[in-house]
């Protein structure tokens, strides 16, 4: 059932990629059936018999879950049509990961109750970065546009016209790093706290904190930047893809390794 829910998903984040920009209802009303469905397979696998699901496909389609809802909000408030062309084909396909790559369950009861918090608030620090960083890209070729002579719209340059001005997508795209970097934060704060009560460490020096600490510190300074010498236009787009870049490296790219290239377990 849940695979079948998966797949729905799927198709219907491809229609909605797919639909022109004029069919504003048919757009909204298939993002949300897509969304439904996907939020559908995900649940059953957030606490199973005491158990949370762990893994690079879990934790990528959860993230996009949210995301998708996080551009349904911004898009009822501003003109985000082109950022619909990039968000939906990557929706499609993490919806359809979990069944593919279902990753393992680890026991929870030992765990303290506040585990299953730390894992909430860091998928979505996930998902507030992966739509900071779609944000990202769509200034980037927006910027671009209007240094070309290339008028014709195409299937994504229609979209990207009809954004807000560069300024408006820039106080969005920092307002999101803002909301990214303190769930980020929280996310460390709280790894800490129950590596030291899995492991008996206060911090673990492994791939996964050294990614995410680089990751916290990209975007710290990015802000600071912001704050202090009021970086903007490439350097911020840099800074941001590359924190979320290290981000991805810090669980879903090292848990993709684990699992698929070397097909070990929760580690």
């Amino acid at each position: 059932m849940q695979t079948i829910l998966f797949i729905a998903a799927a198709i219907l984040y491809a229609v909605c990629a797919l639909l022109p920009s004029r069919q504003g209802a048919a757009i909204s009303g298939v993002t949300a059936a897509a969304w439904v469905l996907h939020g559908a397979g995900l649940w059953p696998d957030v606490v199973s018999n005491g158990a949370l699901r762990v893994g690079f496909a879990f934790m990528l389609s959860a993230a996009l879950w949210i995301s998708v809802a996080a551009y349904w909000i911004e898009n009822r408030n501003f003109a985000l049509d082109g950022m619909r062309r990039m968000v939906m084909p990557c929706a499609a396909v993490a919806a359809v990961l979990p069944p593919l790559f279902p990753g393992n369950l680890m026991p929870v009861p030992a765990q303290s109750p506040a585990f299953g918090w730390h894992v909430a608030v860091a998928v979505m620090a996930y998902s507030t970065l992966t739509i900071a960083a779609f944000h990202a890209v769509l200034m980037a070729l927006q910027e671009a546009r209007l240094h070309t002579r290339d008028s014709r719209p195409g299937w994504l340059g229609g979209a990207i016209d009809q954004l807000p001005a560069l300024l408006t997508m820039e106080k969005l795209l920092f307002r999101m790093i803002w909301i990214g970097f303190v769930l980020l934060s929280l996310t460390v704060l709280s790894g800490v706290v129950f590596s030291e009560q899995l492991f008996g460490k206060a911090l673990r020096w492994d791939h996964k904190n050294v990614f995410a600490l680089l990751s916290w510190i990209l975007f710290a300074a990015l802000l600071v930047g912001r704050s202090w010498r009021g970086w903007r236009g490439k350097t911020a787009l840099r800074f941001t893809l590359a924190g979320f870049a290290t981000l991805v490296l810090a669980y879903v790219g090292s848990r993709f390794v684990f699992e698929v290239v070397l097909h070990r377990g929760f580690l």
